[in-house]
This record gives structure tokens, sequence and C-alpha cells, in this order.
């Protein structure tokens, strides 16, 4: 399966790594490669993540990687990396803009 991300999270992604990198570079890399690699999962394993609760639909899915949440949208051919969010935060109503 292919993944794509949406604009969405790449915007994501670019701010957890200058937040946490305001204070430490070499953990912002550390956290962002982490992500990353657990996206890298899914192109083999696109069931590995769990439904979405607030969502309840099967073909969105998240993986946890605490404090994160990365959502995706399983397709038959495509994985769509919709947002990574931290779990503190409330749920966005409206994932993924366009992609990438």
């Amino acid at each position: 399966m292919r993944l794509r991300w949406t604009l969405q999270a790449a915007d994501d992604l670019a701010a957890i790594k200058e937040f946490i990198g305001r204070d430490s570079a070499i953990y912002a890399r550390q956290v962002v490669e982490r992500l990353y690699e657990a996206v890298s999962e899914l192109s083999a394993f696109p069931d590995i993540g769990r439904i979405v609760p607030e969502r309840g639909q099967s073909d969105i899915r998240e993986i946890l990687r605490p404090p994160y949440r990365i959502v995706y949208r399983r397709g038959d051919e495509i994985i769509e990396i919709l947002t990574i969010h931290h779990s503190s935060r409330v749920f966005p109503e409206d994932l993924g803009r366009g992609p990438v």
C-alpha cells in the first residue's frame, strides 16, 4: 500500500519538531523519527491501528505513540495520514487538509 501525507499531517509534524526543538534539537529529531517509523509500518500492516473512538468509522484509524495519536484513513490502495494529534488536546472536527 502507498502512503500519502495530508498538508495537515505534514504541518503537524513540522510543528511538533519546532516546538520540541526549542528545548532540544536532538530530542525533536528522535520524536519525529519515532513518528515516521510508526507511519512506515502502515504499508505492511494497514490495520495495525485501532478505530478512532471519536469517529467510530472502520476506515479512520490511529496508531498511538504517546503523547501523540497518528490518525490515518485506510483505503484499498492508499493510506492517507490525516493528522498527528497531541492526546491532551480536543480531537479535531475536520481531518486532513489535502494531500502533500
